[in-house]
């Protein structure tokens, strides 16, 4: 299946490049055990032949936004597993090991250089996007090769060694104005975003600028910060009271899910649309699932696997 291919390829790519970026290792050493297991260990073989490869990941695992890091860090495992049961990439081995950061910027520093004393090779992540432009200045420095699969703000990659899998926040904001404008679902929006996220507000900028094009008027725009998100009924008033049809929100899942059943509480009954933040809504604990209903957003995964 396509998706399939993708992440085995994604993995092979990162692999070859080990030879180009990076430190070289003959990597020996095993992951520490409080990280994700190495792959296949009963490919030894390829191990003798060739020697390792070594493929560091970063992301949330534990936090608010721990459903994106785990869900990365599960997926390589099972393409590291599967590569390394078909005998590895040219007689090579791949070592994998992956770094908790949740989602903040200095613990995936730190992360890094945990990676980094361990020969990291070839670096996955960040995952989210404020950590990732913090560990992408020190991938540079140290001329490793670094993959995103996820950190969406420009600044992510704004490096010569550092690539992405995702669309960028700009494109998510753009496309986001033009889908509610071409599809008639609003002609007055409300936004509410997170100005401490680059991640947000990036995304934000973009949507007010296409929202413009689009003859959408944007009735309110009211922000919250990493200190300020667990009561929204300033900014959900605002935007009842302004009369907006729609609230655009930006934002991840965890504070969605607050706004959400906070508007219901007040009686607010307005269409919600997000981006790729709110991937993961379904997963709060004690979340209503029913307020979910209806909610739209934007997202790079495809329900319907096509063969390639």
């Amino acid at each position: 299946m396509k998706k399939k291919l993708l992440s085995l390829g994604l993995v092979a790519a990162l692999a070859v490049s080990a030879t180009a970026c990076g430190s070289s290792s003959s990597g020996d050493s095993a992951p520490a055990e409080t990280t994700a297991a190495s792959g296949n260990a009963d490919s030894s073989d390829g191990a003798a032949e060739g020697g390792t490869i070594k493929i560091g990941g970063i992301g949330p695992i534990t936090g608010e936004a721990a459903i994106y890091g785990q869900a990365v860090m599960n997926g390589a495992q099972l393409a590291v597993d599967e590569i390394n049961a078909a005998g590895g990439i040219n007689g090579m081995t791949i070592e994998y090991r992956f770094e908790d950061d949740e989602s903040d910027s200095e613990k995936a520093v730190n992360a890094y250089n945990t990676l980094k004393d361990w020969d990291m090779q070839v670096l996955m992540g960040t995952v989210t996007s404020t950590p990732c432009i913090a560990v992408a200045a020190k991938s540079f420095e140290d001329n490793i090769f670094q993959l995103t699969p996820s950190g969406s703000s420009v600044p992510c990659i704004e490096h010569p060694n550092a690539f992405r899998v995702c669309f960028s926040d700009p494109n998510q904001g753009a496309a986001s104005a033009e889908y509610i404008g071409t599809h008639e679902l609003a002609t007055k929006v409300a936004v509410i975003y997170d100005s401490s996220s680059v991640y947000s507000s990036g995304i934000y900028e973009k949507f007010a600028a296409g929202a413009a094009e689009q003859g959408i008027e944007i009735v309110s725009a009211e922000a919250f910060t990493a200190d300020s998100n667990k009561d929204f009924s300033v900014q959900l008033q605002k935007a009842k009271d302004n009369g907006a049809e729609l609230v655009f929100l930006p934002i991840y899942y965890t504070e969605a899910s607050l706004i959400l059943a906070q508007a219901n509480n007040m009686g607010y009954e307005p269409m919600f649309f997000g981006c790729d933040g709110l991937d993961g809504l379904l997963t709060v604990p004690n979340f209503d699932l029913a307020l979910a209903e209806d909610v739209m957003l934007l997202t790079p995964f495809a329900l319907t696997p096509r063969m390639s």
